[in-house]
């Protein structure tokens, strides 16, 4: 069965659904939906709308009240659901949940952005880093793995806005990219560039001066899959015209 997973970071649910996201979910109609940003706890948010539509859901909220936070709304009961990477620093942010489906392993995660000064930064490296560990271990009992997210990185320069502007900006730095070719040389594909070579597809865009208009925008979600999956991979695609967030929801479609 061929299974529409999209990946969100709403940037706040409660803000999300004041903008009409209830309605374009039902009408987008996922097997999967995973969010990033939710911003909210489960008590927060009225849930009977998604319940209505047959999901199930499981959050993973950060500590911090309005902050952060991921959570996968699925119309398939995983088997099981592990929403921790089991390190305290990043489980009290809320930035990763995981769900396996049969042979199939599905992460959501948040990852760190460093644009907040160089603590930050550090703290988005150590995650990069540690995930990166995670990943590389789990494959080797899971190596059906569907990484999903906003991963706060465009990895090369066709999947950003005059990438001569952002060469020391938190996002597109080299060590970044870096990190993101070790990660594909675990054996993972960019399942959106299987399908789209093309320059000019971003998934966020500033709140400042105009920049979605204009398109000056970052390709930073995507829906990487280890290289077992790839005979499984149907579709990819970028919902650039879809208005709840700065960013937009990412497609990906995979035989399960």
């Amino acid at each position: 069965m061929i299974k529409k997973i999209i990946s969100y970071n709403v940037n706040g649910l409660r803000a999300a659904m004041k903008k009409g996201f209830t309605d374009w979910l039902k009408s987008a109609n996922p097997n999967i939906i995973c969010l990033q940003e939710i911003k909210a706890t489960p008590d927060q948010i009225d849930v009977a709308p998604f319940e209505d539509m047959g999901f199930y859901l499981y959050w993973h909220p950060a500590e911090k009240k309005g902050y952060s936070g991921v959570a996968i709304l699925t119309k398939e009961n995983p088997d099981s659901v592990i929403p921790c990477i089991n390190i305290a620093k990043y489980d009290s942010e809320g930035r990763y949940i995981r769900a396996d489906f049969g042979d199939i392993t599905l992460i959501n995660s948040y990852f760190p952005s460093g644009t907040m000064g160089d603590v930050r930064q550090d703290f988005k490296m150590n995650y990069l880093n540690d995930f990166l560990k995670h990943i590389d271990s789990l494959k080797k009992q899971r190596p059906n793995l569907i990484i999903s997210g906003d991963f706060n990185i465009c990895h090369k320069p066709i999947d950003i806005n005059h990438p001569e502007w952002h060469e020391d900006v938190s996002g597109f730095l080299p060590k970044e990219r870096e990190w993101f070719d070790s990660f594909i040389n675990l054996s993972f594909i960019d399942t959106f560039r299987v399908f789209n070579k093309d320059p000019y597809n971003y998934s966020w865009w500033s709140y400042r001066a105009g920049a979605r208009p204009k398109n000056l925008g970052w390709r930073i979600d995507y829906h990487l899959i280890s290289e077992p999956l790839r005979s499984r991979l149907k579709n990819a695609c970028i919902l650039k015209d879809v208005y709840h967030s700065d960013h937009c929801p990412v497609v990906t479609e995979i035989d399960f």
